[in-house]
């Protein structure tokens, strides 16, 4: 079967190809590999895996990636982004296995078809929680060499009376009536702080990534609450993984100052616990003045925050250019 591959919606040079999947109750299913190849290729490659109401656009991150002779991919997962369709419940799963088969497909597209010898998986948000229980289930497929988890979705950022009493109410909502719309969706607070029609200075489709956000459904949160109990079970990543967070949260559901400089979607805390669990070798790096996804930051703090990847990169995911 030939697979088109075609301009994407960044322009050239990216590219994208549809990964076609298995229907499920809504019908069609696929997911988007985009791709940016380096001027001086490696033979190594990284695969970007975004968060919830979200969808590859930093094309910075590439840039940083592919001057490192890294060829550079990226996975919309289903329902996301490019790969939204009109009769699907957008960022909707049940489970968050059901991711996987995209994954195995793009590492297999990498690896067997495009020949690369070496992958870093670099997860943000949701993407770092589900791309570090693939990793687990997958270690002894050998999948992954190295792991970049850019604030890693590792538990839930909530006040305590929802994490004991209305959480688990959700959880077993999302049983028998999974589509159910919580009314827990994430304030603007985050869109705000990188938009540039506010107070950021990124542009990208609001309708793929609005600042209300899609609603959170009781299947979704079930699912996320389901991955976060193994991840606090702790899991046997084999591969070396760095975790970067933010040093502070902004916690208030309205705008202020401080958005600026603070991860407003999770509790940075609880990430720098949780890392320890993830695997066997884990590092953590905390970036003074970072966003929720630390590469949206203000260009100071995105400078320090690939001065550190690439150190821990020389160490443990090394390549040579030239």
């Amino acid at each position: 079967m030939t697979v088109e591959v075609v301009t994407d919606v960044l322009g050239e040079p990216y590219t994208c190809r549809t990964i076609a999947l298995k229907d499920d109750d809504e019908g069609p299913v696929s997911a988007t590999l985009v791709a940016c190849r380096a001027s001086q290729p490696t033979g190594a490659a990284v695969l970007y895996v975004h968060g919830f109401v979200d969808y590859f656009f930093q094309t910075h991150l590439a840039d940083f990636f592919t001057a490192r002779g890294i060829d550079f991919y990226a996975l919309d997962l289903r329902k996301h982004g490019r790969s939204i369709q009109p009769h699907q419940t957008p960022n909707f799963c049940a489970d968050l296995t059901e991711y996987y088969p995209e994954l195995d497909e793009a590492v297999r597209i990498i690896r067997e078809e495009n020949g690369h010898d070496r992958l870093l998986v670099n997860g943000h948000s949701t993407g770092g929680l589900v791309t570090a229980l693939w990793a687990h289930d997958r270690r002894a497929d050998r999948k992954v060499d190295a792991m970049f988890l850019n604030s890693p979705f590792l538990d839930l950022n909530a006040p305590a009376m929802v994490r004991s009493v209305l959480a688990p109410v959700a959880v077993r909502l999302g049983r028998t009536r999974p589509r159910a719309d919580l009314r827990l969706g994430l304030n603007q607070v985050y869109g705000r702080s990188i938009h540039r029609d506010h107070d950021g200075e990124w542009e990208y489709d609001l309708g793929w990534k609005p600042l209300q956000a899609f609603p959170v459904r009781a299947g979704w949160l079930r699912a996320i609450r389901l991955g976060h109990a193994r991840v606090h079970n702790g899991l046997d990543i084999e591969a070396p993984v760095l975790v970067a967070c933010s040093t502070a949260s902004y916690k208030r559901a309205r705008w202020g100052e401080a958005a600026r400089a603070a991860d407003s979607v999770l509790d940075v805390d609880q990430i720098a616990r949780w890392t320890p669990a993830l695997g066997r070798h884990t590092t953590l790096i905390r970036v003074e003045g970072g966003l929720h996804d630390l590469t949206l930051s203000s260009k100071a703090v995105r400078d320090n925050l690939f001065e550190a990847v690439g150190r821990w990169m020389s160490a443990y995911f090394p390549t040579i250019v030239g």
